[in-house]
């Protein structure tokens, strides 16, 4: 086991410990305000293309794609709910891929964990299929990441190509300690509830 694979074990295992009373709560205030299940999984493209479940809590009415398809929530998304609002801000709604990381589906620290059949626009305004953007076949050689440069640095609506080059920067400058660096800022970022506001002020 390398370094950065001990790093997410001990901290994910760490963090479903210590994150296991808020879970009640989170799953309370959810049922509360929205009918429908508590958590939410979604399959995203892993490590060498391979397909996995990831698990949130819901943040976002039941069904919420049913009339739009597949689509990234925006700023202020009708479909988010007002506690669903609390949890992406907070990133609470992210707690459950704590599972995922200890598990080995992804890594703390990597590119953000796509689905499979995402979209991006070019300039001539076409649709184009995320695997065929330059980096793609890049970005998938290592597990995705619960946060990372882009998931820290990049505005929530830039392209897919715009955010994977930030993506391949990482993936040639990784390291250890740039890991541990992205952590600790992504947790002050939780701590300051300012995710939904990232690209912004960091």
């Amino acid at each position: 086991m390398g370094p950065k694979r001990a790093l997410d074990v001990a901290l994910s295992g760490a963090g479903l410990l210590l994150s296991a009373p808020l879970w009640p709560v989170v799953a309370a205030a959810i049922k509360i305000e929205s009918p429908g299940p508590v958590f939410f999984a979604q399959g995203r493209v892993g490590e060498r293309g391979r397909v996995f479940d990831a698990l949130k809590f819901r943040s976002m009415v039941h069904d919420a794609e049913r009339l739009t398809g597949p689509r990234q929530a925006s700023e202020d998304d009708p479909r988010v709910t007002r506690v669903g609002r609390l949890l992406r801000a907070s990133a609470l709604d992210e707690l459950p891929q704590l599972w995922n990381i200890f598990r080995g589906d992804m890594s703390f620290v990597g590119p953000r964990a796509l689905r499979p059949e995402e979209i991006d626009v070019n300039g001539a305004g076409v649709a184009v299929p995320l695997h065929q953007i330059p980096g793609f076949d890049e970005r998938v050689s290592v597990p995705p990441g619960l946060t990372g440069v882009a998931q820290i640095y990049a505005p929530r609506d830039i392209s897919r190509r715009q955010k994977f080059r930030l993506d391949r920067l990482y993936i040639r400058r990784r390291s250890f300690l740039l890991d541990v660096k992205l952590i600790l800022l992504s947790f002050w970022i939780t701590v300051r509830g300012s995710w939904e506001s990232r690209g912004r002020k960091f």
